[in-house]
């Protein structure tokens, strides 16, 4: 039987922001570079780190979808387009 893991949290992401969850993915690296958890923790602390690394990459690639948007017109004078 499993103990439960320290760092088992829901991979619900939607509230976090990229910041947060930046610093927690640099935490958890450090965690594992430092190499003195469980085998299960690492894995545990692994696993979750690759999902914050996804949410960050989906976080990053809407902040360049919205800066993409904003384009400069003739006059100089910049719009925001309608992304979808």
């Amino acid at each position: 039987m499993s103990s439960p893991q320290p760092n088992a949290q829901p991979a619900d992401f939607t509230d976090v922001s990229f910041e947060d969850a930046l610093a927690e993915l640099e935490r958890i690296v450090r965690g594992l570079e430092g190499g003195q958890q469980k085998l299960e923790d690492a894995i545990g602390a692994y696993e979750r780190g690759a999902l914050l690394r996804r949410h960050c990459e989906a976080k990053l690639a809407e902040a360049e979808a919205r800066v993409q948007a904003i384009v400069a017109a003739a006059d100089g004078t910049l719009s925001l387009e309608d992304v979808k």
